[in-house]
């Protein structure tokens, strides 16, 4: 991969923060390996994922609808062409952006993004498109949630490939009401997309082997369930297994293994309360048949971002998982002993909301921040310090 220097000013509508110089000179002390934190790219407004293709560069989306490439360390000035209608506003927008595990050589990319029909309602959809010439070709829909909703929110939209022609989708509960008979959730009903993860081919076709395949009243795309608004999901890269985390409400986010077929139980069990009241929402923070998160923040950090770092530039963080935090503004690195959290360290803590937190291919771990007020934020990369150096 090409090395990625501080961005030079982008020319056009969009004006450039900065951040202090002392921000990138600090040294920032952790438990394993001290750091600087890098400016990357400057001038996007809500960056919401991050990606690379094979030539180095670095695609990143952004919430209002525009897909961007940071090429040899600057920032292109104009989006890439061909992206759909986005249904913006709330917390829609486009959101994840991913090339196919083949990129080399059949060009694509894919990508979710809150999409509108005629009667005004929305969903979660995922298009893919070729890339050619800094432009997208042939762009189709190949996944439309069944989640469709006048509302705006909890959309989840991550997406992952598991290396097996398997894409991996994650929808939230679009904010349905955690009220009454919680059994009856939307998110615990399978004859819809509620509050589930997905697993397709990668061209759309459902697998035979998903696990309510032939399942009368359930929905063949659904893998997981019983999720309320998944914003972080990753492969494991050496033992293949999939995790994902979610927000709860006030209070109770949590870091889960997922597994085909099972219940993950909101809104039935958590740890959450209801916001303003703080009254319980939940039956319980356990039940059989339900499974029992791997972590739960309480107080919540809004989670959102996910990497299990497997690099080389921090060796003695190789295996951790990466998170981080919106209403937090801040990673938490997890030190993991098979599928149990040993301990968590906070790091790059009130540098703003964290939307992003990815291991590029260069080793280095990077950060998408998104600020409020429509502010223009970086991304930044993690370098290691030497601990000798004062």
């Amino acid at each position: 991969m090409k090395p990625l220097h501080r961005a030079l000013p982008v020319l056009g509508l969009l004006s450039i923060m900065v951040l202090p110089a002392t921000a990138q000179d600090r040294v920032h002390r952790s438990a394993q390996h001290d750091f600087h934190v890098v400016t990357v790219a400057e001038g996007l407004e809500v960056p919401w994922s991050m990606a690379w293709l094979p030539n180095g560069d670095m695609l990143v989306t952004e919430r209002p609808g525009r897909l961007r490439v940071i090429r040899d360390g600057v920032l292109l000035p104009d989006a890439v062409p061909g992206v759909p209608e986005v249904r913006v506003g709330g917390q829609g927008g486009l959101f994840d952006v991913m090339p196919h595990p083949d990129f080399a050589t059949n060009r694509l990319i894919y990508f979710s993004y809150a999409k509108e029909r005629a009667d005004g309602m929305g969903t979660t959809a995922v298009a893919r498109g070729r890339l050619e010439n800094d432009r997208l070709h042939d762009v189709e829909d190949i996944f439309l949630a069944e989640v469709w909703s006048e509302g705006r929110g909890h959309h989840g939209g991550r997406l992952a490939f598991d290396g097996k022609g398997h894409l991996f989708i994650s929808l939230g509960d679009r904010q349905s009401p955690s009220t009454g008979d919680l059994e009856k959730h939307p998110a615990q009903d399978l004859s819809n997309h509620f509050g589930s993860i997905i697993r397709l081919h990668d061209d759309g076709r459902v697998p035979a082997d998903n696990p309510f395949v032939g399942t009368e009243g359930a929905r063949p795309e659904v893998w997981s369930y019983g999720h309320r608004n998944v914003q972080g999901m990753v492969i494991h890269p050496e033992t293949g297994e999939l995790w994902a985390h979610e927000h709860a409400p006030q209070g109770g986010d949590e870091l889960n293994l997922i597994e085909p077929g099972k219940n993950y139980g909101w809104p039935v069990v958590g740890y959450g309360v209801n916001y303003r009241t703080g009254l319980a929402i939940h039956e319980g923070t356990m039940r059989e048949g339900m499974e029992h998160p791997v972590k739960v923040w309480v107080p919540s950090i809004a989670t959102s971002g996910l990497a299990i770092y497997t690099g080389d530039r921090f060796p003695r963080w190789k295996g951790n998982i990466f998170v981080g935090g919106l209403a937090g503004q801040q990673v938490n690195r997890l030190t993991m002993d098979g599928h149990e959290v040993l301990n968590t360290e906070q790091m790059v803590q009130r540098m703003g909301r964290v939307r992003d937190v990815r291991q590029g291919p260069d080793g280095y771990l990077y950060v998408a921040f998104e600020a409020r007020g429509g502010d223009l934020t970086p991304i930044v990369r993690l370098e290691p310090v030497d601990r000798r150096e004062p």
